[in-house]
């Protein structure tokens, strides 16, 4: 578990390394928030007593997603590199062996960084924002909390089936998911019957959607839309400013999200580690 202090030391390096770079870091603070401690997971390296170096790895089910930064000042002194290099034999002991290594975009530092690693090109995704769009609610189409085994149950198999997790990858995600118990889990239900999930994490002023699967053989009937349409209501109506994000190759799910009024205002690049 991160004390206050740190994270108020990774959000002000942040603030600096962004403003110099003009860039956003996806350092997944709602993830920072609520580590459990038992697995090491965030680096640093501090130059009398003042932070100037931080990674921060991040698992997703089958896969770890990795981001970082040093200050300006400090970089190209071997900082970030010695940072990777302990995060790396962690994962090895922890045998993870799908490692991501995230970057923004337009950030040339971190691609001059990673020309040097041996990764490749994964993939880039887009963060959306929603923006004040006229939407129609379809009543057949019902949200409501996710709270019992069976619902467990159907959340497991929407991410073994649309994120391609492995069962014990997945059980062991939406358990953890529900321990930690930062965000909203949702059941979609159309008449009666259970049709996809998806969860709502409300921190820092924002809502930010995340994980929505409908079953394959409920696909291509508009309930995605309807239901993302809902809880863009149910959060609109607090006054949060709602977002989410979408790999760049998914067609289908960013034109069900254009649809709804997001727009894509950032983008992140991905890179495969290799070794």
């Amino acid at each position: 578990m991160l004390t206050n202090e740190e994270l108020k030391a990774i959000k002000a390096l942040q603030e600096i390394c962004e403003s110099i770079d003009t860039c956003q870091l996806k350092l997944n603070f709602d993830m920072l928030e609520n580590r459990s401690g038992n697995t090491k997971e965030d680096y640093f390296h501090y130059e009398k007593d003042k932070l100037v170096g931080f990674l921060g790895s991040y698992g997703f089910g089958n896969k770890v997603e990795i981001c970082g930064m040093v200050h300006p000042s400090y970089r190209r002194k071997g900082i970030f590199s010695r940072l990777l290099t302990e995060c790396m034999k962690d994962l090895k002991r922890r045998n993870v062996h799908t490692i991501l290594l995230n970057a923004p975009s337009e950030s040339q530092s971190a691609k001059d960084f990673l020309r040097n690693q041996s990764c490749s090109f994964f993939m880039s995704e887009y963060q959306m924002m929603w923006q004040n769009t006229e939407l129609s609610l379809d009543a057949g189409v019902v949200l409501r909390p996710s709270d019992s085994p069976a619902d467990l149950e159907a959340e497991v198999q929407l991410d073994i089936l649309a994120f391609g997790l492995e069962e014990k990858e997945a059980r062991e995600y939406n358990n953890h998911l529900k321990e930690s118990n930062t965000e909203q889990h949702y059941i979609i239900e159309v008449n009666g019957t259970t049709a996809g999930k998806m969860r709502v994490a409300e921190s820092n002023g924002e809502a930010w959607i995340y994980g929505l699967a409908i079953f394959p053989e409920l696909q291509g009937k508009g309930i995605g839309r309807k239901a993302l349409s809902r809880i863009i209501k149910m959060e609109s109506q607090k006054g949060l400013p709602i977002f989410l994000e979408v790999e760049a190759k998914n067609a289908h799910a960013l034109k069900l999200y254009q649809s709804c009024g997001f727009r894509s205002y950032h983008s992140q690049d991905y890179y495969k580690y290799q070794n």
